[in-house]
């Protein structure tokens, strides 16, 4: 279990990197202003955790499950980001709104990072033991302060096209989701198997496949004559 979150705690560090690289110079500064403050400023509440009690938080369901909303949502959020961003590099004339809702979503970073942060900055702690804990604090934030830029501009220098860090974007979210399911389930489902098979059930959820794809068809060959009128 531990080593999954370690693998969805990089890929959360590796979706921030990649999500700066959209982003101009001074929001990208702004954005690694507040996570260094962010470090710099909670060592008093790092040095009251203990590795036991992390674990404990680990092997707590309903804490775990919590989690997985806002993994959900922050999943969903930056997934909508690379959907509406490919939406508008491949269309002509996209809405207002939709630029709108675009720069929203580009603004946002994401809030995952910083549990992230602040479980560096208590490994930091942990690992350096007699060294003042304001100190590590601040001397990581400093770190945190230019490794955010630098990796921001490697990301870009390496992956110039913005088609393909897109698609590494998406494709690291999806495999968050999934990384997600398996952490915060930790061993149990919410709803116990059956052996039994509802029928009723059953042909009602293909009753509806078939009468959807129907419709497809029909309103396809709809669409199809009416591009065909027109020429």
């Amino acid at each position: 279990m531990e080593n999954v979150v370690l693998v969805m705690m990089i890929l959360v560090c590796f979706n921030y990197i990649l999500k700066q690289t959209y982003r101009k110079v001074y929001s990208i500064a702004f954005s690694a202003i507040v996570c260094a403050l962010f470090v710099g400023l909670m060592w008093p509440y790092a040095i009251e955790q203990s590795k036991s009690q992390i674990s404990d938080w680990l092997a707590n369901s309903a804490l775990m499950l919590d989690i997985a909303v806002i993994l959900t949502l922050e999943v969903a959020v930056q997934m909508a980001f690379c959907v509406l961003s490919a939406h508008i590099q491949t269309s002509g004339k996209v809405k207002p709104i939709t630029i709108w809702v675009y720069r929203v979503l580009r603004w946002f970073p994401g809030v995952l990072i910083f549990p992230v942060l602040f479980s560096l900055l208590v490994s930091a702690i942990f690992a350096l033991p007699g060294v003042s804990f304001s100190l590590i604090a601040w001397v990581l934030a400093a770190i945190v302060f230019i490794v955010i830029p630098l990796a921001a501009w490697g990301v870009k220098w390496l992956l110039p096209e913005k088609e393909i860090r897109l698609e590494l974007l998406f494709l690291s979210n999806a495999l968050i989701a999934i990384l997600g399911v398996i952490a915060t389930v930790n061993g149990q489902t919410a709803v116990a198997g059956i052996s039994d098979v509802d029928w009723k059930a059953l042909g009602g959820v293909v009753s509806l496949l078939i009468c959807g794809l129907a419709l497809g068809i029909i309103a396809y060959r709809i669409k199809l004559k009416r591009i065909t009128k027109n020429r």
